[in-house]
């Protein structure tokens, strides 16, 4: 009795496939049913069935790339072209890599590298009905981030990422330095990571509070350097750093992080995070404000994603404000304090 022979062409064809992962409906696609992918599956076969629905068209081991292929399409979601540099992909998506794959994937130094994770998080729609399985670890959202794509593949934005690996971290000081790099290499603003976790709920964890503060301290540190660069980059007169403002014999008025006095102009820097006191932050810096243009003096927030994607732009607020100090009417006179 002679087995029925496959057939030739699609399997030919996949052969010269540049990816070998490919989902149950691709192979259909390419001809090739269920019976057949399931025959070549057999041991000693040439594939072999690596997830649900998710075939690797040879006997090895994946490589990184085909391990992250596969979680994605068997997320239902498939991979597109390697594209030479990270690009918004349009908002209908089905998955993302998320987490610590996806810090690997940033090039993160304090992440592992892809080869060392046994598991890759996909991020997915809270409604999708899949579950975790091999080494795809699902991770589920009412709502979908728009994703970046790096090296050809959907990836979450960097403060998602982090908040979910931090999610499935324990130890402090791993998470640490992950919060500590994501701030210091530019991935991302500290504001925008503490509002994951925050949304994660991971802040009534010690360790991750520990570690926020230490991210927040790192951030105020950087928008600052970046304030110093601007004045003297843009040529703007120097201001007097980090002062406190008060009236002749009456209250504080509250710091600022510039004061130009002859122009009764500040710069605050808006490091606020949108942690569960935010409320109360918010009022008080919008109570000092209010405070100060009523005696006159100008305030202009800035905050660090500003002055790190548009310093020029920032500058030319700055000038404008002090520019029109002769315009306005004279400020009261305030007492200014080193802070």
């Amino acid at each position: 009795m002679t087995n029925t022979p496959l057939s030739p062409r699609p399997l030919s064809h996949l052969a010269t496939d540049r990816r070998r992962v490919l989902s149950a409906a691709q192979l259909r696609a390419h001809g090739v049913s269920a019976a057949e992918a399931g025959a070549q599956c057999r041991p000693g076969g040439p594939w072999q069935q690596f997830l649900p629905g998710v075939y690797l068209l040879h006997p090895g081991p994946p490589t990184s790339e085909e391990r992250l292929q596969a979680a994605l399409l068997y997320a239902d979601r498939q991979p597109q072209q390697p594209q030479p540099h990270r690009q918004a992909r349009p908002p209908a998506v089905e998955a993302m890599v998320t987490g610590q794959a996806a810090l690997a994937l940033y090039r993160f130094a304090s992440a592992p590298a892809l080869p060392a994770l046994d598991r890759i998080d996909v991020l997915v729609p809270r409604t999708r009905r899949l579950r975790s399985t091999g080494c795809v670890r699902i991770v589920r959202t009412p709502e979908l981030p728009r994703p970046l794509e790096v090296t050809g593949v959907a990836v979450a934005p960097v403060a998602r990422a982090l908040a979910d690996a931090v999610a499935q971290l324990g130890d402090a000081h791993t998470v640490r330095r992950l919060l500590t790099e994501a701030v210091r290499g530019g991935h991302c603003e500290p504001a925008a990571v503490v509002r994951e976790l925050n949304a994660a709920r991971l802040l009534t964890r010690p360790h991750v509070v520990d570690a926020v503060d230490t991210l927040l301290a790192e951030g105020r540190v950087l928008a600052e350097d970046r304030l110093y660069e601007m004045v003297r980059s843009y040529g703007l007169p120097e201001p007097l750093w980090n002062v406190d403002l008060r009236l002749p014999g009456g209250p504080h008025l509250g710091g600022v992080d510039a004061y130009w006095p002859d122009h009764a102009v500040a710069v605050e820097l808006d490091t606020r995070s949108p942690r569960q006191d935010d409320d109360t932050d918010w009022s008080e810096s919008t109570r000092k404000r209010e405070q100060l243009e009523r005696l006159g003096i100008t305030v202009v927030h800035i905050t660090p994603r500003k002055l790190r994607d548009a310093l020029e732009q920032q500058s030319i607020v700055v000038r404008t404000a002090l520019m029109a100090a002769g315009d306005r009417a004279p400020a009261a006179y305030v007492v200014v304090l080193p802070r």
